[in-house]
């Protein structure tokens, strides 16, 4: 079971890393300060009533168009993101340049191959001749299970299916082994499977792209364009026998515990004895197979497909995993496609910025020490542990009055609130990082043994008692989320400052920022997927029949209300994209509930200081300049290309969405800005779950 978090982690396109340039001409500057509360953004022309992301965002979103170099640009997490990852850099490059302890000579040394663009143009595709010669050795698709294994085993990529350890979702004490889909290139299925021509047009120039890197690699053009269709036919057939995200939200749609005999007999051609062997798992008899129908549907295909198109799958995804770290030509192409085609980038970004996010990502809690000594003071941890409580508080009461809920059905929720842990700033104890080895001059290596530690950490894990006090984020990020097998709500240090948390702003811009971050965690513990987890983190229905089914009604209002908005309008041969209300459910939940609890704890503090709602400042209430700080939190640009393709694969919301589709749900809103009902965000109906 996945974190569920506040916004989307990684790249856009599923299993790749958008490309940054391999050189670096440019200079790192440091960017601006982001205010908690910014008059400016304010479009004062927009009636709130109407449309209240555009009253709070309008000015911000005309005044900061996307820069070239990104897809999305929103004014709090990107800004907040470009500040944390400019003072990592420079703890970064120091390290590189003069480092004071064997770790900072480490990460400094990973940080500095990644920085070297002559070496990589140098190396060009030599990186990759041993994987090639690995699949090159491939003589049949029933040996596609060693492969798999030898790969993994290398640190390579082995991009068929998912393996690793993870909570039994029946027990969240024990570890066990896990099976997943994957293998698929293009961001989601539809790209495969749609009929319309927008997707048909994208598959072409797929196809034409995978063509292109193949020359790259040496093919003549002939081979290279029947190696890119048999890669088309291939992740094709992945593609139709995938399990869709939204049915995957069910824990049930993905809990299929088989013994290993079991599995053998669903996939006799894919031989996983060789493949858990070369990657040096322990002892199990049985595993969870998260989506049997995939494996059984991939096993049919392994003798259907000839062992030759296999090995072109193999080799471009050798070759995809690392393309913007190989050299120049490989790096442009990759951009040109899954940059500008896919995702409407103009521009790639700085090196050092991709090199600051891939050291962070492989030795997190490593660079990680040294940065939250200088950006998350004691206090910060302090305070938030104060909004926390308040928010905890607010819950709680919050589940008291609901009036949907029975009594047996409240308790067993404020027994599983009670439960949660609250993990903030950073982890109680690092990780080691003592076994991994980085070689200054090695970047792909660096990455492959980076593979290999990560999984053989995650492997290590199977049969060991759950470490609770594990974190899922690296310090620096702008992110925060909730566990389900954990009960655990987790916000780094990265987040933890202004616009989300300033100790110096009122407290209704506060609780407007961090304090419905923390609402929204928390409610992720009782959303549509959170709910079906007990407070051990054990899937069990905890609800009465009468109030499963009072919830299921409360929150189909809410995925009926959010499938009508319109994440991007019919453009050219595109048709109109619509989101997907029931992929979204768990944040659109989360996004409703967190804005309702924060806004009750911000009433309980100001109560505490002799204070109230309609006390101004600077002409705005306290409950407008809660609401418009909310909003301003979600400010954002982004390019077509990536709203259409966050609509398929993001469970989050957009930006407008995120404020509009919550306030108009809750009624203090409409008070707050003297709506009359009726009005688009004062409707005489509204859906509310928590």
């Amino acid at each position: 079971m996945k974190s569920l978090c506040l916004v989307p982690l990684l790249a856009l396109a599923a299993g790749v890393a958008i490309a940054q340039t391999p050189t670096d001409d440019s200079k790192p500057t440091p960017p601006p300060e982001v205010k908690s509360f910014d008059a400016s953004a304010i479009d004062t022309t927009a009636d709130p009533c109407t449309d209240f992301y555009q009253y709070a965002c309008g000015n911000w979103v005309k005044n900061n168009p996307l820069p070239a170099d990104q897809v999305r640009w929103a004014r709090s997490f990107s800004l907040v993101a470009e500040r944390n990852r400019y003072l990592l850099w420079k703890e970064l490059d120091a390290a590189a340049k003069d480092p004071k302890t064997p770790l900072q000579k480490k990460y400094g040394d990973f940080y500095a191959a990644c920085m070297d663009s002559k070496l990589r143009d140098e190396k060009g595709i030599t990186p990759l001749e041993p994987v090639f010669k690995q699949i090159a050795a491939l003589k049949s698709g029933k040996d596609l299970g060693q492969l798999m294994g030898e790969l993994d085993a290398e640190g390579a990529s082995a991009p068929l299916y998912g393996f690793g350890v993870g909570q039994d979702q029946k027990d969240s004490s024990k570890q066990i082994a896990q099976l997943s889909q994957s293998g698929l290139s293009l961001p989601d299925r539809d790209y495969y499977l749609a009929n319309n021509e927008h997707f048909k047009q994208i598959r072409t120039e797929f196809v034409e792209h995978v063509t292109r890197m193949f020359k790259l690699a040496g093919d003549s053009p002939e081979e290279a364009a029947k190696e890119a269709q048999s890669v088309m036919t291939i992740e094709t057939a992945l593609a139709k026998a995938f399990i869709s995200r939204t049915e995957l939200r069910n824990p049930a749609n993905r809990y299929h515990i088989y013994t290993l005999a079991e599995l053998n007999a669903l996939t006799p051609d894919l031989n996983f004895e060789a493949y858990f062997k070369d990657v040096k798992i322990g002892h199990f008899d049985t595993l969870n197979v998260s989506t049997p129908d995939f494996f059984k549907e991939l096993n049919k295909l392994i003798s259907t497909e000839p062992v030759g198109a296999w090995k072109s799958y193999f080799r471009w995804h050798a070759i995809h995993s690392v393309a913007p770290n190989l050299s120049q030509p490989f790096f442009e192409e990759n951009f040109a496609f899954y940059g500008k085609t896919l995702s409407g980038q103009k521009e790639p970004q700085p090196r050092w910025k991709e090199c600051t996010a891939m050291t962070d990502r492989a030795m997190g809690e490593a660079v990680g020490q040294d940065w939250v000594k200088q950006n998350f003071p004691p206090s910060a941890k302090a305070s938030m542990d104060k909004l926390v409580a308040s928010l905890e508080k607010a819950l709680g009461e919050d589940i008291k009055t609901l009036p949907w809920m029975t009594e047996t059905t409240k308790k067993a929720a404020e027994e599983k609130l009670a439960l949660i842990r609250n993990k903030i700033g950073y982890p109680d104890h690092w990780r080691d990082y003592s076994s991994l080895v980085v070689k200054r001059d090695d970047l792909i290596g660096n990455i492959q043994r980076d593979a290999r530690f990560q999984m053989a950490w995650n492997l290590g894990k199977l049969g060991k008692p759950v470490d609770e006090k594990e974190w899922g984020m690296t310090p620096p990020t702008v992110n925060a989320y909730y566990n389900p097998p954990m009960n655990d709500i987790n916000f780094p240090a990265g987040i933890l400052q202004p616009p989300f948390f300033d100790p110096n702003i009122d407290p209704a811009v506060n609780y407007g920022g961090i304090g419905v971050v923390i609402g929204h965690e928390m409610t992720h513990g009782f959303d549509d997927q959170g709910s079906k987890y007990d407070g051990h983190g054990n899937v069990r229905e905890w609800q009465t029949p009468e109030d499963r089914k009072a919830f299921n009604e409360r929150t189909a209002c809410i995925a009926d209300e959010y499938s009508n908005f319109v994440a991007a309008p019919a453009h050219g041969d595109a048709p109109e994209a619509k989101l997907n209300g029931r992929l979204t459910l768990g944040e659109n939940t989360a996004d409703n509930g967190g804005l309702r609890i924060a806004y009750l704890a911000l009433e309980n503090t100001l109560a505490q200081e002799g204070k109230s709602l309609n006390e101004k400042i600077d002409g705005y209430t306290e409950a407008q300049r809660y609401f418009i700080g909310f909003a301003q939190v979600w400010c954002q640009n982004q390019t077509e290309a990536v709203s259409r393709q966050l609509v398929l694969v993001d469970p989050h919301s957009p930006g407008k969405w995120r404020v509009n589709g919550t306030v108009q749900n809750f009624d203090e809103f409409g008070k707050a800005f003297h709506c009359k009902k009726g009005q688009p965000m004062y409707p005489e109906h509204s859906c509310r779950v928590w």
